[in-house]
């Protein structure tokens, strides 16, 4: 389980295909701190470190086939940065939401809108069935956002300039493809309601 406050930003540096799988090694500042079987969030997507090199300060995770299929993994490539955060510490505050690290769907950026000083993006994710709202929590590559303009196929957030330059926002434009995990109370209502 996360919160979405990204603790770092990675940097590809390998990218390996194995059969229908992908393995991605990732260099970060993190390095030193993880184990090998630990979860960690890679854009929002919870990945298992499945390898360790102290000396480059590296760890390499491993893409299945349904996780390629769900994500924006498969277009990832070497040089690409990626959104870190290990899993939460139970006694620890909770700053974001409850984020779980299973991507429901992506999203398209439709507008990136320069406010003097911030940013609105908007991205369109199209009726799947999930829904957000206003002043509502989403995670989009892993990152906790609050909701504006939630509509049923799109919605906006307002990124600060910290956000925007210590996360990979600052890489996003009109046309890319995201993750998105809905907010996990909200699908249990979502749920709940169509019964």
């Amino acid at each position: 389980m996360f919160t979405g406050i990204i603790e770092d930003l990675g940097k590809i540096v390998a990218v390996e295909h194995d059969g229908g799988n992908i393995h991605y090694t990732v260099a970060s500042s993190l390095c030193q701190e993880l184990k090998i079987d630990q979860s960690l969030s890679h854009d929002g997507v919870c990945l298992t470190v499945v390898a360790l090199d102290a000396a480059n300060s590296t760890h390499t995770v491993t893409a299945i086939h349904e996780t390629l299929e769900k994500t924006n993994l498969k277009s990832w490539q070497v040089g690409r940065k990626v959104n870190l955060e290990r899993c939460m510490v139970m006694n620890g505050r909770l700053d974001g939401h409850i984020v779980q690290g299973h991507v429901d769907q992506t999203a398209q950026c439709i507008e990136k809108e320069d406010q003097n000083g911030s940013w609105l993006f908007t991205f369109q994710h199209g009726d799947a069935g999930h829904v957000t709202v206003d002043k509502g929590s989403i995670c989009i590559n892993g990152v906790s956002l609050t909701v504006v303009n939630s509509k049923d196929d799109r919605f906006s957030v307002a990124i600060i300039p910290y956000t925007y330059e210590h996360t990979v926002f600052h890489q996003i434009e009109v046309g890319d493809e995201v993750n998105l995990e809905f907010d996990i109370i909200g699908k249990y209502v979502e749920k709940m309601m169509r019964r």
